[in-house]
């Protein structure tokens, strides 16, 4: 039998078993509700690791490739505001 691989957020869901602070549990539960607390988790969650794949990429490609040049940089952060400016959503810069 072949497991199946899949992407963050995809596939069906699993049963897991997590632990929280108590406040922090019932601030997700007072702003979402209690139908809806494991889809708030599940989000959190996926956009973290989607946060830590991107994170994790620029040193992956100078691994691979070499330095990334300053123009390379201002264009890829031109790419990232236009991105951001489209969707309303602006990180804070780190």
């Amino acid at each position: 039998m072949s497991e199946m691989a899949y992407s963050i957020g995809e596939g069906p869901a699993t049963r897991v078993s997590l632990s929280l602070p108590g406040g922090t549990a019932e601030a997700i539960q007072a702003r979402v509700g209690k139908r809806e607390f494991s889809a708030f988790i599940a989000a959190a969650v996926e956009r973290e690791l989607r946060g830590r794949v991107l994170d994790e990429y620029p040193a992956d490609y100078e691994s691979r490739e070499g330095p990334v040049s300053e123009q390379a940089r201002q264009r890829a952060r031109q790419v990232f505001d236009e991105v951001f400016d489209e969707e309303d959503q602006r990180p804070a810069a780190s």
